[in-house]
């Protein structure tokens, strides 16, 4: 789960190096911060010592997903991104929003899970 999210987040950002330049400090700023804060934010909540305190990053995370996807929207319905870009990065995101509500799901079903390490939430 975090490495396809941090590769979402590495392609947002060269998906974005194309903008306009006039869109540097305005919708690539936004588009790049909400990407990559979905990787940042389970290696946040794997570090927190606690399942609820993951779960709760975890939700965190999925709300950035939700801000990246309109984002993401926007940027293609201003002609910033190509439709097929569209697609990939959108097909992307959703592969790791379904991640994070199953991890969630996960946790709350297996509250003993072993969390500490942000990189276990690799192979999730």
């Amino acid at each position: 789960m975090w490495q396809k999210s941090h590769k979402l987040a590495l392609d947002a950002y060269a998906a974005s190096a194309t903008f306009p330049r006039e869109e540097q400090f305005g919708l690539t700023s936004q588009l790049r911060r909400a990407a990559a804060s979905i990787p940042a934010n389970i290696a946040e909540g794997c570090g927190r010592g606690s399942n609820a305190e993951l779960a709760r990053f975890l939700r965190i995370a999925g709300g950035s997903a939700n801000e990246l996807e309109y984002h993401l929207l926007l940027a293609r319905d201003l002609g910033h991104l190509s439709k097929e870009a569209y697609a990939t990065l959108l097909a992307s995101l959703i592969e790791v929003r379904r991640m994070l509500t199953s991890f969630e799901k996960r946790l709350r079903a297996h509250p003993q899970l072993d969390t500490g390490d942000w990189r276990l939430a690799t192979d999730s």
